[in-house]
Order: C-alpha cells, then structure tokens, then sequence
C-alpha cells in the first residue's frame, strides 16, 4: 500500500502520462459522463478542462458543482486487472476567469497545446475542479485516498 509521499508519486506520474480522464456531471438524477483533455496543477489540487459554454456538461455543472472525475492507464488486456491504476477525484467545479484563467489556461496548454484555438474561442470555459479527495485503487482492490480538506 502507498503512503501519502507514494500516492502522490503515483498521482503525478499518473496525470504526467495521461492526456484524458472521465468527467461526470449531474442531470438531474441521472449522471451524465464526458471523455475530456485534462491538466492538473503541481499541487495536485485542482484539475483542468477546457469546454464550450452551451455543452449539457457544462450546464449540468452550473447547475450542480459536485463532480468526479475518473483518470485510469489501462490498456485493454487482461493483465489491467493487477496492473492497472485508476484514480478517482471528488470535488467542486467552477469556471476560472481574468488573471486567473489566463495562468491555468498556460498550464493546460502546456499539455494540449492543439486546443489552443478551441480554447480562445469566446464559448470556451476553463473550468477548474477543486479536489477535496482522491481515491486511488491499484492491483484491483487496493483503495487508497489521499484528501485535502
């Protein structure tokens, strides 16, 4: 099992590696997934995405903040199952702006500089999601949780 010093390790490692994650929403009662370009900052705090304004996903947030996000570095075979790492963040989301947006907008650049023009575009939000925890399972049920509050 990690300690806190190794989970962390393994967070940046993990989000180093990986370019997507699953953000899940709420509509109402049901929860609505979305494949999604993140960032995250050093600190681990907070993770980054950008999208556009008039999305369900983005309404969905705006009408419900909770969030989960889901970052894995499976592989498809059947050796995941031992070797696999998933990590699970809960937190609040909410759209950056001004001095603010433009320092984590450099940020999530940095990693998905493609988006560059999807990300000027007027529509485009930067949202950041405040993680209050992270649920790390390794070898397929070793949970581990690193929390910030």
């Amino acid at each position: 099992m990690y300690n806190r010093e190794q989970m962390v390790a393994v967070l940046q490692d993990l989000f180093a590696t990986q370019r997507f994650a699953v953000l899940a929403t709420q509509e109402e009662n049901q929860p609505y997934l979305s494949l999604m370009a993140f960032a995250a900052t050093s600190d681990l705090r907070h993770l980054l995405f950008a999208m556009e304004r008039q999305t369900r996903k983005y309404a969905n947030l705006q009408a419900n903040p909770r969030t989960a996000v889901l970052i894995d570095n499976r592989s498809n075979q059947s050796a995941d199952t031992h070797t696999a790492i998933a990590v699970t963040a809960l937190g609040v989301a909410q759209e950056v702006a001004g001095t603010e947006r433009d320092d984590l907008l450099r940020l999530y650049l940095a990693k998905h500089p493609h988006l560059a023009d999807f990300t000027r575009l007027p529509s485009c939000a930067l949202v950041r999601v405040k993680v209050d925890s992270y649920y790390l399972v390794s070898k397929f049920q070793e949970v581990k949780e690193l929390r910030f509050k």
